[in-house]
C-alpha cells in the first residue's frame, strides 16, 4: 500500500490497535499488519514518533514491562483516547461516504 495513502490516518490506526489490550511497539505494527491482512508494513521511525506524540497529547500512557525476557515499553489506550477513537471513527466514517459518493459509477442518461 502507497504509504502517503496512510496520511493523516495513522492516529486513528494506533489508537484502534491498542483499544483492546497494552501492546509494546513491535506488537503494536505486527498487529497493523495482520488486521489490515499484510497491507500494512509500516516502518518503526513512522510508529515510534507517532506513540510518543500520543502519549505526551494524553491519549496513551505507557510503561516499562518485561515481554518474552526483554524490556519493553507497553502503551495503553486512555480514556481520553477513547474518546479520541471514538471521533476518528466517526470522521472516517464521514470521509468514505463523501468519497465513496463521488467514485461510485454515475448513472448513464438517456439520450
Amino acid at each position: 500500500m502507497n504509504p502517503d495513502a496512510l496520511r493523516g490516518h495513522m492516529d486513528a490506526l494506533l489508537l484502534s490497535v491498542l483499544e483492546s489490550e497494552p501492546l509494546h511497539g513491535y506488537a503494536i505494527i505486527e498487529a497493523l499488519q495482520e488486521r489490515s491482512g499484510g497491507a500494512l508494513s509500516v516502518p518503526t521511525g513512522t510508529v515510534y514518533p507517532a506513540l510518543r506524540r500520543l502519549e505526551r497529547v494524553g491519549y496513551l500512557t505507557s510503561e516499562w514491562a518485561t515481554v518474552g525476557g526483554r524490556r519493553r515499553r507497553t502503551y495503553r489506550l486512555t480514556d481520553s483516547g477513547r474518546r479520541q477513537l471514538e471521533g476518528e471513527r466517526s470522521a472516517w466514517r464521514e470521509f468514505t461516504s463523501a468519497i465513496g459518493g463521488v467514485l461510485r459509477p454515475a448513472a448513464r442518461r438517456a439520450e
